[in-house]
């Protein structure tokens, strides 16, 4: 079971009620239902992105079932935003699944991650993708599409680092899996290590491209504490993540923090120190960052629910 966030324990997050406990349940089923009307809008604008783009979203693994999950969950992470705002964050979750296939399941040698890191590195420096460049290519659309937003210009070199930090992260996990493929256990990382490159799940990022394109001005002063706060989320996340989809990481060749350890029970208590720390951290945050303290919790809560019963790809 993974640990969740809720209300009734200590206010930093979202979870039911007890039933008896005073509910109202039709203005609970109405905001959920416009929750999910809201990932409905974001499924159909990723569904129409990804047609745009046949070369980098090929039907498989880039299926109905992907785009309907990476729009619920960033629904269920902000339901007072609307489908427009939630756009940008929706897309860079969706080039982020571009990213990771292609290193994780199409790149073949060193060389060619390093190339794909550093295309991508490159357009979000302001250089242009080269013609056949089409994750590039992708990139540079949304960062355009990121760049209308005032707020860009102040804090572009914030989304460079996020950025910085995802493909690099990528890139070291592609040669901690090439290890595990050939049997060189030496080589793989430690619990510690490993959860020290959750950038590699894309998380933050998609954080700060959110707030960016949606925050307001207590929310931009503090962006540096947001992200502090973030990457321990990216860290609890990575491991509930593991947990939920450690039979079709081993079907996939995929790395996984339960191939890292001799117990899974040292995963699972690492995820509840990683929640516990989360809880405590975000205590300061809602001063003068309520909503999007709400936002981060929403983040461990959605996911300590969804990964009991589903994966984000739809292949299995």
């Amino acid at each position: 079971m993974i640990p969740a966030l809720t209300t009734a324990q200590d206010g930093t997050g979202t979870g039911p009620e007890p039933a008896g406990g005073g509910r109202d349940e039709l203005r609970d089923a109405r905001e959920q239902g416009r929750i999910c009307g809201v990932a409905v809008r974001g499924q159909r604008d990723l569904q129409a992105s990804a047609a745009a783009h046949p070369e980098l979203f090929p039907a498989e693994p880039f299926d109905a079932m992907l785009f309907a999950n990476i729009s619920l969950a960033i629904a269920f992470g902000a339901p007072w935003c609307t489908p427009q705002q939630l756009r940008v964050a929706n897309r860079t979750v969706l080039w982020g699944f571009a990213l990771d296939w292609l290193i994780d399941h199409r790149a073949q040698s060193r060389d060619e991650v390093d190339r794909l890191v550093g295309r991508c590195v490159s357009v979000a420096a302001g250089e242009p993708p080269a013609a056949d460049d089409h994750l590039g290519a992708y990139l540079a659309a949304l960062q355009d599409e990121l760049a209308t937003t005032p707020a860009f210009a102040a804090h572009r070199s914030l989304w460079q680092d996020s950025l910085g930090a995802t493909v690099g992260a990528m890139a070291r996990e592609w040669a901690w899996r090439a290890a595990w493929r050939s049997g060189d256990r030496a080589a793989l990382p430690s619990l510690d290590a490993y959860l020290a490159n959750a950038d590699n799940l894309a998380c933050t990022i998609v954080n700060v491209a959110h707030w960016i394109h949606t925050g307001d001005e207590a929310t931009l002063a503090r962006l540096d504490d947001l992200v502090v706060v973030s990457d321990e989320v990216q860290r609890a996340l990575r491991l509930a993540n593991d947990l939920g989809t450690y039979e079709r990481d081993l079907r996939w060749g995929d790395l996984n923090a339960l191939l890292l350890v001799n117990d899974r029970a040292e995963v699972e208590q690492r995820l509840a120190a990683l929640v516990d720390d989360c809880r405590r951290m975000l205590v300061p945050l809602r001063s003068d960052c309520p909503r999007e303290a709400d936002y981060l919790a929403r983040q461990i809560g959605f996911s300590s629910g969804f990964y009991q019963l589903a994966d984000f790809w739809g292949m299995s």
